[in-house]
């Protein structure tokens, strides 16, 4: 069957080895991971490749019949922002830190907690769109912004992290970073 994640076919902590008691089962079985990529859009790529799909997942049975959705390339993402409660799907740009290893950041994989970047245009739109909305109700608006948010929307990219695992569920979904949060990973990147 080949490899296998299960203790009986390991060594003892002594270091000798263990007499298996039954054959493999197909539910221990090891699998490659997912190394989910982030598809960055190249000016060769739209012109010699125009059918190449941003988004490649495939579909795993899994123990119990269920499934695992591995994504292999992503470019969307479903992002929340709590501070306006205000979420809409859009595209990652890079990945700009990981607390587990940079090589992860190098070559642009995706992973859940990893720290990316991505576009602000739908934010940027939204945010317009609440206050248009405040003023022909000609009310305040009483929720205090963070500031390093806004700079950001300015600026065209925010900072996001990723909540979800993208090589179980097939998807990047996150949330913006603000507050002491933000601040904390905004020294993280000025550091490297």
């Amino acid at each position: 069957m080949g490899l296998t994640n299960d203790k009986m076919f390991k060594r003892r902590s002594t270091g000798g080895l263990r007499t298996p008691w039954h054959k493999k089962r197909n539910y221990q079985m090891g699998r490659p991971a997912a190394n989910t990529r982030v598809h960055i859009m190249k000016a060769s790529n739209t012109q010699v490749k125009k059918d190449v799909d941003p988004k490649k997942v495939t579909i795993i049975r899994c123990r119990g019949g269920n499934y695992k959705f591995r994504a292999l390339r992503l470019l969307y993402g479903n992002f929340s922002w709590a501070g306006v409660n205000f979420s809409t799907k859009s595209s990652i740009l890079s990945v700009c830190y990981n607390s587990t290893s940079n090589e992860l950041v190098r070559t642009n994989t995706l992973v859940k907690s990893c720290i990316v970047y991505i576009d602000a245009t739908p934010f940027k739109a939204a945010l317009e769109n609440k206050e248009k909305k405040l003023e022909e109700k000609q009310l305040q608006h009483h929720t205090q912004m963070d500031e390093n948010v806004v700079n950001q929307i300015k600026e065209g990219r925010l900072l996001a992290k990723i909540s979800t695992r993208p090589g179980q569920s097939g998807r990047a979904d996150g949330y913006i970073l603000e507050g002491p949060e933000l601040t904390f990973y905004q020294k993280k990147l000025a550091s490297k």
